[in-house]
């Protein structure tokens, strides 16, 4: 499973991959920066593979940090030398980081060639990722039935994401949810929606405290709700829209998930995304009725009344009966058989 997150390779990285493939560097450790992937740091071999592996890879894992380790074995194929990729996130990274990285591995292997990568390996502590680690991984290969490439990645992101609740669409294969907890703010402000003193609330996710917060929570008129929303941040907001249909009172609570497209940052668009099938879930539980309705807009100007009122009651499609030939004129008998000459 892989998720695309528009995280390249720097210029400089490209043109190292480009000449490192000559066995020059034993070891290479790249890291996101500035949503790019740059080089860390590299290592030349002072001795065969096995010896140099423990002291060439161990130094370079920190705590909180993941990263991307490239390891060149003494081993060839038609491509030149082969090499192990490993994916370190390491237990007390941050939730955004693990998605983040495991999100960017495909791009990173294919920007370094995936025909001289002969092995991938994935760890949260040094130990899965040492000399015995590696050695344990190569043994547990041959147990069958090995793990897939996509099942691996799924017990990296189900073993280290915090409060996480990850599943996999079998027609998209997408992630979809990570749960964070709503701060007192938040709660509290539900509890006012529910007893009907406050129409409105605006929420976000606060990215360091990793929960999910409260913005605004008040009555507004429906008009108002364009200017309230941020153009170049995302926001979960709940609506109650109270309006007529068809001759009757309804009042609906609507949940809108705004993104404004690419003026957000990378990190930002993926965690909102993620969130927030779980964050209108705990909505639901805490106003103890359903959401009616599940709105995702990229522009802020079009939350006007008139498209809430078409997403709430979408128009019906009327099928239209085919066209039917019409009967012939009656006072005729039944068509006569044309005799042979």
């Amino acid at each position: 499973m892989s998720h695309q997150t528009g995280i390249t390779t720097s210029p400089d990285l490209q043109k190292f991959f480009a000449k490192v493939k000559d066995g020059s560097q034993r070891v290479i450790k790249v890291v996101i920066e500035n949503e790019q992937l740059v080089l860390s740091s590299k290592a030349k071999s002072s001795g065969s593979w096995e010896k140099d592996y423990d002291n060439a890879i161990l130094p370079l894992l920190k705590s909180k940090q993941a990263c991307y380790i490239f390891y060149r074995l003494d081993t060839t194929n038609a491509s030149g030398y082969e090499w192990i990729f490993i994916l370190y996130v390491p237990d007390d990274a941050p939730v955004r980081e693990k998605m983040l990285y495991s999100s960017t591995k495909a791009t990173l292997k294919l920007q370094f060639g995936g025909a001289h990568i002969k092995e991938d390996i994935f760890g949260t502590s040094p130990d899965d990722v040492s000399f015995k680690g590696y050695s344990e991984h190569k043994e547990s290969q041959k147990a069958p039935p090995p793990l897939t490439f996509a099942e691996e990645e799924l017990k990296l992101i189900k073993a280290n994401e915090v409060d996480a609740d990850i599943s996999v669409d079998s027609r998209h294969q997408t992630m979809r949810g990570v749960a964070f907890p709503f701060s007192d703010g938040a709660l509290e402000s539900l509890q006012e929606f529910r007893g009907g003193r406050i129409n409105y609330l605006q929420l976000s996710i606060h990215m360091q405290q990793e929960c999910i917060q409260l913005e605004l929570g008040k009555t507004i008129n429906i008009t108002d709700l364009p200017q309230l929303t941020p153009s170049t941040n995302a926001r979960y907001h709940v609506l109650l829209f109270k309006h007529t249909h068809e001759g009757d009172y309804m009042e609906s609570v609507v949940f809108i998930y705004t993104m404004p497209g690419y003026s957000c940052p990378i990190k930002e668009r993926m965690l909102y995304s993620s969130c927030k099938s779980s964050v209108a879930e705990v909505i639901e539980q805490r106003l103890g009725t359903e959401i009616v309705k599940k709105i995702e807009v990229d522009d802020p100007n079009d939350l006007t009344e008139e498209f809430i009122y078409e997403e709430v009651h979408p128009k019906k499609t009327i099928v239209k009966p085919k066209f039917a030939k019409p009967k012939g004129p009656g006072g005729r008998g039944p068509r006569r058989m044309a005799k042979g000459k």
